[in-house]
């Protein structure tokens, strides 16, 4: 499953998913961070808002 598949199906994203394929085989959460620092909580609520929506 991809990572669009995952959100399509789940319709949202936690953190606990970036352990899971298909985010762990591109640095799970920890380069999520990386990428977004302390943003990533906020981004994360803000994107299952839309999803859900």
């Amino acid at each position: 499953m991809n990572w669009r598949e995952h959100i399509a199906t789940s319709l949202s994203i936690e953190p606990d998913d970036f352990d899971a394929v298909p985010f762990n085989q591109h640095g799970g959460l920890g380069k999520a961070y990386q990428l977004f620092g302390e943003q990533l909580p906020k981004l994360l609520n803000e994107l299952n808002e839309v999803l859900a929506a």
